[in-house]
């Protein structure tokens, strides 16, 4: 499995790919933009991401934003609904306006509060068949 983690926050992005090296080749990204572009570069090289863990709230382009763009992108590529990349929110709001956007208007497939537990994380990847027992 390949993923892309975004997080402005060092201690954020350290932790998610701490989780997820042992199961997942881990990329990184420090915001909006280079999500973007890191996705782009993946799609264009035939090696998608199939998860991206995005923060909403980041400098540049913010998560929800970066989110339609991949989406946009995805479309663009001709990637089929089956094959999408997962896109977990991880963010510390809760009930706000701009969670409620990323999760509809962006196409996020799931939310995790911050800060992540480890359970949580791996229990999703689980439901979203990316990693088995």
């Amino acid at each position: 499995m390949r993923v892309l983690i975004v997080d402005d926050d060092f201690y954020s992005r350290s932790f998610l790919e701490y989780i997820l090296h042992p199961y997942a080749a881990c990329d990184v990204a420090e915001n909006g933009e280079e999500a973007v572009m890191a996705f782009q570069r993946a799609l264009k090289e035939k090696k998608p991401y199939e998860l991206v863990c995005m923060d909403l709230r980041m400098p540049e382009i913010d998560g929800a934003t970066a989110m339609r763009e991949i989406r946009g992108m995805e479309r663009d590529f001709g990637v089929d609904d089956a094959r999408r990349a997962r896109i977990i929110i991880t963010s510390v709001l809760e009930d706000a306006e701009d969670t409620h956007n990323a999760m509809f208007l962006g196409d996020a497939t799931a939310f995790l509060q911050k800060p992540i537990e480890e359970k949580a994380l791996l229990a999703e990847l689980r439901r979203l068949g990316l990693i088995s027992d």
